[in-house]
């Protein structure tokens, strides 16, 4: 359906791409995956025709549908969710809108004496309407949009007053709707819970056009794709497989290359001490000229290219008491809406405490009031002796100064500490060389949240708060942020929608319900098999 043939493509100085190929085929699913900056978003650009390689060729099948969603989702206001989820179904959405408008004007006591000719316009748009299947197009929309955890409120509300992270819905509701024949989905799993994730990975199983999605959440990307074509180097390499079978084919493939190497340099070694050896003597003459031809004409075989991954040894975190933080009888409210009544929490230390319920079961208010962030209606909030408390979350990153640099930052931080021991630290968090001279205002929103991790971690609280600590970061980060979390000593109280990162984290799950909070011990696995489902909004 979409090929890329021999594709060179270059960004300012940068060879993006170097004679590049690949194909996407009817009912593929591909997961395209590669380190920051490798050049995903350039491919989709490239297919969709925003931009042009310098070399090569882009080939699309004639008469195939493309459907793009992007996290630039442009403005949106003054129509309902609904609306905007349709406009994407072409001609009918222009039916949809005239409808409306008919409906107002029959409603308008202004325009009485034109209500024959309005009945009667409104009478042929129906009838199109009709025809265009806009009836069932409007409950698909819906049902998408539920799928995306809409409620009908929001649904027929003005899109223009959405959150940011909402309006990111609508534009892959959009796309979701069309349903054209290619799906290219950059990053989909940004901004969805855990119901919403579990949801369209459902969708996009039943989906059966071709499919090239980037995700940074490893289980989303395992039970949608059947296959990953990497970026690296400015070379794409395809894998038959989900990204658990790429990972293996990855690693056996380094080892296969290393082991090349090796033996290679030993061999050329071999030889080069032999040409050193009796280059001066006439005796040996014909066999090391023949030495010299051989080695000219050796392909070399090129070391594995690593991805960097540094290591940091944490500080071990103090001991704290025994009781790390109790709520008794809490209550809490805002406005109308009622969030706990007479809500009892004891965590202890050492629990790695991970908060699951539907969206506005009060996750981040639970985090909330245990930091003191926000105060209870009614009862007590006690945190107990020893507890040195670090607390992520999403406004965190914009109190970042934009005028400091990532190591200044850590500097100001931490002024007691060697620059050796600070680079280290950026290291780990994936700010190399001269990344740690970024001013902290041109950083994504991934780096800025490695840089609030950093500054958390490195004089390590006892008792870790994080709320939705894995949004924006890479899979390689998040396995670092969990190989740091796994020697945590201290205690954890989190919300993630990241399967992996509850899985391999938490020893207790607290899920909210409107009755009170059900606790089940043994962590985030233990509860999938003893509830039958993997969040609380669904039911096996």
């Amino acid at each position: 359906m979409i090929r890329l043939d021999n594709i060179t493509k270059q960004n300012g100085t940068r060879l993006v791409f170097i004679e590049a190929s690949a194909a996407l085929q009817k009912g593929e699913k591909i997961g395209l995956v590669g380190p920051n900056g490798a050049g995903k978003t350039t491919l989709f650009r490239m297919i969709t025709g925003q931009e042009d390689p310098d070399g090569g060729q882009v080939l699309t099948d004639r008469g195939i549908t493309i459907g793009f969603f992007s996290q630039d989702v442009g403005e949106m206001a003054g129509r309902s969710a609904v609306a905007e989820v349709m406009d994407g179904a072409g001609a009918v959405s222009e039916v949809a809108a005239e409808l409306a408008v008919l409906e107002a004007a029959m409603a308008d006591p202004d325009q009485a004496d034109n209500l024959d000719a309005i009945l009667e316009r409104f009478g042929d748009v129906q009838s199109r309407f009709e025809e265009l299947g806009g009836y069932a197009l409007d409950g698909r929309a819906r049902e998408v949009l539920d799928g995306l955890g809409f409620s009908q409120e929001m649904m027929d509300g003005d899109v223009g007053k959405l959150s940011g992270g909402w309006k990111m819905r609508v534009a892959l509701a959009r796309i979701l709707l069309m349903r054209p024949d290619v799906m290219l989905l950059d990053e989909p799993s940004n901004h969805l819970d855990l119901e919403s994730l579990i949801w369209l990975e459902q969708f996009l199983a039943g989906f059966d056009g071709a499919l090239l999605m980037t995700s940074h959440d490893r289980e989303f990307m395992n039970r949608v794709i059947n296959k990953v074509i990497e970026i690296d180097g400015g070379v794409l390499t395809a894998f038959s497989g989900d990204y658990e079978f790429y990972e293996q084919q990855r690693a056996l493939n380094e080892k296969h290359q290393q082991a090349q190497f090796e033996r290679q340099q030993a061999m050329l070694a071999k030889e080069i001490n032999f040409i050193e050896k009796f280059k001066a003597r006439a005796s040996h003459a014909a066999q090391v000229q023949s030495r010299v031809k051989k080695l000219e004409k050796i392909d070399r075989v090129e070391p594995p290219k690593r991805r960097q991954s540094v290591a940091f040894d944490f500080a071990p975190a103090p001991r704290s008491g025994e009781d790390v933080a109790a709520l008794r009888g809490v209550h809490k409210r805002y406005g109308n809406r009622v969030i706990y009544e007479g809500l009892d929490l004891l965590v202890r230390r050492r629990e790695r405490c991970c908060v699951l319920g539907v969206n506005g079961a009060g996750k981040s208010t639970l985090l909330r009031l245990v930091v003191g962030a926000t105060e209870p209606d009614a009862g007590s909030v006690v945190v107990g002796g020893s507890v040195k408390m670090g607390y992520f979350a999403q406004h965190a990153m914009d109190l970042l100064d934009g005028d400091r640099t990532v190591f200044e930052t850590l500097e100001d931080a931490f002024p007691m500490a060697g620059q050796g021991s600070l680079r280290s630290l950026a290291g780990a968090f994936g700010f190399s060389g001269d990344e740690v001279e970024k001013r902290c205002r041109v950083l994504s929103g991934g780096e800025k949240a490695r840089l609030v991790m950093a500054l958390m971690l490195y004089d390590p609280p006892n008792f870790l708060v994080l709320d939705e600590p894995t949004n924006h970061l890479d899979i390689a980060t998040k396995q670092m942020l969990i190989g740091a979390l796994s020697s945590f000593e201290g205690t954890m109280l989190f919300v993630s929608h990241d399967r992996h990162f509850l899985a391999a984290l938490s020893n207790r799950v607290l899920e909210l319900t409107p009755e009170g909070i059900h606790q089940y011990g043994g962590g985030y696995t233990e509860y999938v098999a003893r509830t039958g489902h993997e969040a609380p909004g669904l039911h096996a």
